[in-house]
């Protein structure tokens, strides 16, 4: 297939800027199941592709290319790292085409490249959290560089650079802090480190717990009991976040670009009401309003989660986290004080597989809960089962008198025509998390 038509091809789905003139191109997508693809336009794949027109095989070859390339087109649409974009300038303030952008990530050496158009504007997508070290040549130009620029999940920022006419070695360092504020979007964002997941006393050790800490952001405080016999699962057993005033069903949790709602559209929760896994979360944003149409699948926030990686470093941890009765008090309507046992414990690991190049990460983590909990019923007292009602006496039907002893006797506070029944139930809970992850960042001339 010729190159001309094949660029005309994809840029019917918005692809031309994916093709770099002269040299191979790698045209690369995630998909909603975490697989990427890879489309290549080299020597070899030319020659098939001129030996494939032969055999008259070009329709063929054409519609898969076009499949390939609007699928891809639709899985850039999702929001999974931070993106970095920018001008690059000359001295009189025109644009420098043809610049090339190196970003370095600092904890795993991996180096990203782009080039910039003819009106100097270069862009790269789906980096990582984290530092990296920016810089940019052109012919005629002095290189410029820019240490430690740190970039957050979800965060579009601009850095533009402006380079100076060359001299005999010489070379320009830019060490100042890039803008605070996010100059590439106009969205009300939060970042959250997940070091604060893993390491803030939260209860469960539900990572969400802390959008609340948020402006703007609260927690549903009227939804029932994860634990207690209720109609809790019919919205979903997560906890439950308004956000900017929205209903929690309004909301979309992101885990590395994917949409995990669970069943009701509500926040992703095991049956303990836990989003379990802080261990293995990089950071997290919460948007509250303003948000992109790359988001979608919402009208309220968005919650948008990065998880670890690993680094060029080999680091693990090992934990356990164990709550009982041993310091709590009696429950107000309990008769005594009820037994209670958790153990959530588990561990991480993460490292180089082949430095600069592929990393893993792997998490698993346990849960284990014994709750007991006190429900209370209100029932039919013994004397107005017998017909003897604080109204007067009446004659108690045969055929009701059979369904009266589905209700238990009364063992608390009786009055009037009703009682108190209440009583202990256990709970046990096992749960468990395991999430391995690998990584294989993007080389040279991927795009």
């Amino acid at each position: 297939m010729p190159r001309s038509l094949l660029k005309d091809s994809l840029e019917t789905v918005g692809l031309t800027s994916l093709f770099k003139s002269g040299r191979p191109a790698c045209l690369r997508a995630r998909c909603g199941a975490g697989i990427f693809l890879r489309v290549y336009d080299s020597r070899k794949r030319r020659a098939q592709s001129r030996a494939s027109q032969q055999a008259g095989g070009p329709i063929f070859t054409q519609t898969l290319i076009l499949a390939v390339a609007f699928a891809a087109a639709l899985s850039f649409a999702q929001v999974v790292g931070a993106i970095l974009t920018g001008t690059v300038a000359d001295p009189s303030g025109a644009a420098v085409p043809n610049a090339r952008i190196t970003i370095r990530n600092l904890a795993t050496g991996v180096i990203t490249e782009a080039t910039t158009n003819a009106a100097g504007i270069y862009s790269a997508p789906n980096l990582l959290p984290g530092a990296y070290d920016v810089s940019a040549q052109a012919s005629g130009l002095t290189p410029k560089q820019h240490a430690r620029l740190t970039l957050t999940v979800g965060e579009k920022q601009v850095l533009n650079l402006e380079m100076q006419i060359a001299s005999a070695a010489s070379a320009v360092d830019v060490s100042t802090e890039a803008s605070a504020v996010e100059l590439g979007s106009s969205s009300m964002s939060q970042v959250v480190d997940g070091r604060a997941a893993r390491e803030l006393p939260l209860n469960g050790r539900d990572w969400t717990q802390l959008a609340t800490l948020e402006p703007g952001i609260n927690a549903v405080r009227t939804q029932p009991d994860a634990n207690g016999l209720n109609n809790r699962g019919n919205r979903g057993f997560g906890g439950q976040l308004t956000i900017s005033g929205a209903r929690p069903q309004q909301n979309n949790y992101r885990l590395d670009g994917i949409s995990v709602n669970d069943y009701a559209n509500s926040s992703p929760g095991s049956t303990a009401g836990l989003s379990l896994g802080a261990e293995s979360i990089a950071e997290f944003s919460v948007v509250s309003s303003n948000y992109s149409v790359a988001y979608g699948l919402t009208s309220g926030g968005v919650i948008n989660a990065m998880t670890r990686a690993g680094t060029n470093q080999l680091h693990g941890s090992a934990y356990e986290f164990i709550r009982n009765d041993a310091m709590d008090a009696r429950g107000f309507f309990d008769t005594a004080k009820l037994p209670f046992r958790r153990n959530q414990f588990g561990a991480a690991a993460g490292g180089p597989i082949v430095k600069n190049k592929t990393f893993f990460f792997v998490n698993y983590e346990g849960l284990r809960q014994s709750l007991t909990t006190t429900t209370i019923d209100t029932v039919p007292s013994l004397a107005a089962r017998d017909g003897q009602l604080t109204s007067g006496t009446v004659k108690v039907d045969q055929a009701v008198q059979r369904y009266l002893g589905l209700w238990a006797a009364p063992n608390g506070v009786a009055s009037g025509d009703t009682g108190i029944f209440s009583f202990a139930g256990k709970a046990i809970l096992p749960d468990r998390q395991h999430g391995p992850r690998w990584r294989e960042p993007r080389r040279r001339g991927d795009a």
